[in-house]
């Protein structure tokens, strides 16, 4: 076939990908036909000329990754995953439809060849740079011709102009992630109308001053497009690939119109962009097998890649002792059985966010695979340690485990996701809990994507004392229990925290563990008896015909435990049981039998204790007649956190108090 008919049929296949984008959309009654159209030449080239994958195998370890960070242009996916043969045509016809593998945004669960779930707007870029780091790391500390895959993303208009994507483009311009590679469709639209009503930006001098390579192009010339794509495997840092495109390109009148971005093409409108395309307008979802070929011309070189690069991890493991263990760890069957306790003398009060620096400095040798850091807080979230015996992921040291994430707590998690998606490592972030709500996009999305994620907020509380209100969380412990199939956990001591930090580890989703500035005591239990707080609730003090029951998590747990001391000491018929309950949502899956064991539905008499909103508490202490509530509803002061405790009741005799004034 000569170069002339190669282009024929670039421009067919093209044109038929476009197809399955126009009657996507028009079947479905909505969706996003207009960017996936102006996208189409640099993802078709993508992924027939560039991107490494196993055609068998949409999860092979050794693949090049690519994020679709706009993605509202999934059909633009949907239409590359179906002619690569991992999506059924059926699928595309029930395009954002009702248990269909082809949702109105990507996600990572439902569909094969989804990296990650994608939508919310530059969360995807920044998880790419999550997916380069993780590359990069493995690379150094593994193999680098097995892991030498790279990192592609695909970004629109409305990704550029999100905070969370220049952010994490700072950060990968600092780590001189030389296997990332971004394609900006600049379409110049969106819902709106023209992006010049909102940004004059300069993203050619932006991105060099961030230490990317900027590269221009007619986003739609083939040549231009193979030409810069093809080197990218001589990136010396990461490339932002500026291609000046045109909305909706190849419809019939349409082309550079805003509406086409988020609505199906009109009828008339449709007709005349298929004929204009070459293709029949009276059929839908027609693929010329011919076009289907074409697309998968590369696919015998792909599959015989992917069996050398088996073969070389097969001799690699039979014959490197030492890469067989790491690569175990990393990818095998895991075990978290034989991780060494630390261990705290009873007798001494230790802040859980100490405990929690005393575990993962342990565990930098235990767990090889953990990577993560802090958001510029390494002195107060106690990661530093950890940073100085792993070093710092950095240009020149890819194998260091700290990354330096500065202050930038959205990307931080965003990016956090992606190495968690990538595979092989476990991340884990650090930031004051007040700053999770520059966090929570990138949480509710690892939760949706099933991300493990390890997340330590510090300074849970008012405890924190003369920083104030605009750093003494309050509502956050309960806003992130809302995000289902989110773990919230919140320790009462040391030997909590370490066995939350160790129920993180088992768990497919993220996690968020809730520590103390402030030193807590040692809770005086059996080691038999503390290991049952892996149940997310258990009892840590009882009595013989209890008739009261205190629940409370994290610094409270304590306060609970000296106002029962108080109450029992002062009225002899009060028999009270106190409850810690570090993480609600491991205790909601454990057997009803435990559940009813811990918190008896027959005892009606319950308080709550947490230096937090209220709200929320009434799932567990009950109704207004039933239920005491004890907690802030009101935001916080600076002061030293020895005076907010007198001043918010949060002593064990004002405690006491408010029971007995609500037991009259």
């Amino acid at each position: 076939m000569n170069q002339l008919e190669m282009g024929q049929l670039d421009m067919r296949t093209v044109a038929t990908l476009k197809g399955l984008v126009i009657d996507g959309v028009n079947k479905a009654k909505s969706g996003h036909p207009g960017g996936a159209m102006s996208s189409m030449d640099f993802a078709y080239l993508l992924f027939t000329e560039f991107l490494n994958f196993d055609p068998d195998d949409p999860k092979w370890p050794g693949r090049d990754r690519f994020v679709l960070s706009a993605g509202h242009e999934s059909m633009l996916l949907y239409s590359m995953l179906h002619m690569t043969g991992w999506l059924a045509l059926d699928e595309l016809k029930r395009f954002r439809q009702l248990h269909s593998k082809t949702p109105g945004h990507p996600e990572n669960i439902l569909t094969p060849g989804v990296e990650c779930t994608t939508g919310p707007l530059g969360q995807g870029a920044a998880m790419s740079a999550g997916f380069a780091i993780a590359g990069r790391h493995l690379a150094a500390t593994m193999d680098a011709n097995l892991f030498a895959h790279r990192t592609w993303a695909l970004l629109g208009d409305g990704c550029m102009q999100e905070d969370v994507t220049l952010g994490a483009a700072s950060l990968a311009g600092h780590l001189g992630l030389a296997n990332l590679t971004w394609f900006y469709d600049k379409n110049r639209q969106q819902i709106s109308g023209g992006i010049e009503r909102a940004t004059s930006d300069d993203e050619e001098k932006i991105f060099q001053g961030f230490g990317w390579e900027v590269i221009k192009i007619d986003g739609h010339d083939h040549e231009a497009l193979r030409l810069v794509m093809g080197s990218a495997k001589s990136q010396t840092r990461p490339r932002l690939i500026v291609g000046e495109t045109i909305m909706a390109k190849g419809s019939a009148t349409m082309e550079g119109d805003h509406e086409t971005h988020g609505a199906p093409l009109p009828a008339d409108e449709r007709t005349k962009t298929k004929v204009r395309l070459g293709l029949d307008p009276a059929a839908e979802f027609a693929v010329d097998p011919a076009t289907q070929t074409h697309f998968q011309r590369r696919f015998a070189d792909l599959r015989a890649n992917a069996k050398s690069w088996r073969s070389t991890l097969a001799r690699r493991i039979e014959t490197d002792a030492a890469f067989k263990k790491s690569y175990d760890g990393s990818f095998g069957k895991e075990d978290f059985s034989k991780i060494k306790s630390t261990s705290w003398p009873k007798d001494k009060p230790v802040a859980t966010r100490n405990a929690f620096g005393d575990v993962l400095k342990n565990w930098a040798d235990e767990v090889p695979n953990l990577i993560g850091g802090s958001a510029d807080l390494e002195p107060s979230n106690m990661t530093g340690p950890f940073a100085k015996k792993v070093g710092d992921f950095s240009k020149a040291n890819p194998r260091g485990r700290n990354l330096a994430f500065g202050v930038r707590e959205f990307p931080m998690s965003a990016i956090a996701n992606g190495i968690s998606l990538h595979g092989g490592l476990i991340p884990f972030d650090a930031t004051f809990l007040t700053f999770s709500d520059y966090s929570r996009p990138a949480l509710r999305l690892a939760a949706i994507q099933q991300c493990r994620v390890i997340h330590e907020f510090t300074h849970d509380s008012f405890h924190l004392g003369e920083d104030g209100p605009t750093h003494q969380p309050i509502e956050h412990v309960m806003t992130l229990r809302a995000i289902p199939d989110f773990y919230l956990m919140r320790p009462a001591d040391a030997i909590e925290t370490q066995i939350m930090m160790q129920e993180a580890l088992k768990l497919h989703a993220p996690s968020a563990i809730c520590l103390s500035r402030q030193k807590l005591p040692i809770l005086p239990l059996s080691e038999a008896k503390a290991e049952e707080a892996r149940k997310g609730a258990y009892v840590v003090k009882d009595v013989a015909n209890f008739n009261m029951m205190i629940l409370a998590t994290g610094s409270e747990v304590s306060l609970g435990l000296d106002a029962a001391g108080i109450l029992e000491q002062e009225n002899p018929a009060l028999k009270i049981r106190v409850v810690s309950m570090p993480c609600w949502e491991i205790f909601a899956k454990q057997p009803k039998a435990w559940r009813d064991s811990v918190i008896p539905p027959a005892c009606k008499r319950r308080v709550s204790i947490e230096a937090g909103v209220t709200l929320g508490w009434q799932k567990y202490t009950g109704g207004a007649d039933d239920g005491l509530c004890i907690g802030i509803d009101h935001f916080g002061a600076s002061a030293p956190a020895e005076h907010l405790a007198e001043e918010y009741g949060f002593t064990p005799a004002k405690i006491a108090t408010q029971i007995k004034n609500w037991l009259v």
